[in-house]
């Protein structure tokens, strides 16, 4: 990796964890896709495979 890259993916990193932990403050649920499926991080640190938008 190029130094620009790797500095891009570190900003890119503290934005995201930011982000997540911004969300679990206000309640909203973080979603990823692991292994093509999508899961649900409840702010409770439940994670479920059921859409708790719905």
């Amino acid at each position: 990796m190029t130094d620009l890259a790797i500095k891009l993916t570190r900003i890119g990193s503290r934005a995201v964890k930011k982000a997540q932990e911004e969300n679990t403050k206000k309640g909203i649920p973080n979603v990823y896709c692991i292994n093509g499926k999508i899961v649900y991080q409840l702010p409770d640190g439940t994670i479920t495979d059921k859409s708790p938008f719905k």
